[in-house]
């Protein structure tokens, strides 16, 4: 019974995988508004009624590419978060493994960051995958603060209410500065990298790489770090 369960196992992974290769290959051929588990199945060879007992609509295939996506992301920026030692040399590490991974997988980066799927919202459980960029981003700072790092950023008034309610979501470990610091740095990370993406530098930027390593090492400056 345990090896036949075993076998069943098995057989369910290599098919969910192939249909997420599948989905993966037509997100990239047509896009994510276009994704349809029928499509799916037909180029497979399977019963449209035999995928949804893997995946029950397209919003669960969708929210499973979105969660590799985020996940696969994440893991490359923490692969590198520790490879320097000096606060500023780790943020612009960190951030050149983002564009880096951005580069080699621009559907994925497009499913994730590009335009909404119509009819999609993405569930909860996405939040943690999506996380991941932002808590390696948070730690260097939080090691920068204890390790006297940081020149804490000013902070106008009209703001501090919104830069305490960050915190306090965010990092509540961290100054109020720091953290409304760290959500801007974050939006024009994936700006600078959405913009190479998906074509807006063309004709303005031609020497992308030193650009976006001078760009993200001034967003380091503006958190603080030192």
């Amino acid at each position: 019974m345990s090896s036949a369960h075993g076998a069943r196992a098995r057989a369910r992974i290599e098919v969910t995988a192939a249909i997420k290769e599948e989905a993966s290959r037509q997100l990239a051929a047509e896009g994510a508004a276009k994704l349809s588990l029928r499509a799916v199945a037909r180029e497979l060879g399977m019963a449209s009624s035999a995928i949804y007992r893997y995946f029950p609509s397209r919003d669960d295939l969708l929210t499973d590419l979105i969660i590799d996506a985020y996940n696969s992301l994440g893991e490359a920026a923490e692969a590198v978060q520790h490879t320097a030692t000096d606060p500023v040399r780790r943020w612009v590490t960190v951030c050149e493994a983002v564009r880096g991974w951005a580069l080699a997988h621009p559907h994925e980066y497009a499913l994730i960051y590009g335009s909404p799927v119509p009819g999609y919202t993405a569930p909860q459980t996405t939040v943690p995958p999506a996380s991941r960029v932002g808590l390696v981003l948070i730690g260097i700072v939080r090691d920068a603060v204890k390790g006297r790092g940081v020149t804490f950023p000013p902070l106008a008034a009209e703001l501090r209410p919104e830069a305490e309610r960050l915190a306090a979501d965010i990092a509540p470990d961290l100054p109020p500065q720091v953290a409304a610091a760290l959500v801007a740095a974050w939006a024009q990370l994936f700006g600078l990298v959405g913009f190479e993406l998906f074509g807006q530098f063309n004709r303005v930027v031609e020497d992308r790489e030193p650009f976006f390593r001078h760009a993200v090492g001034q967003l380091a400056r503006g958190v603080g770090l030192r």
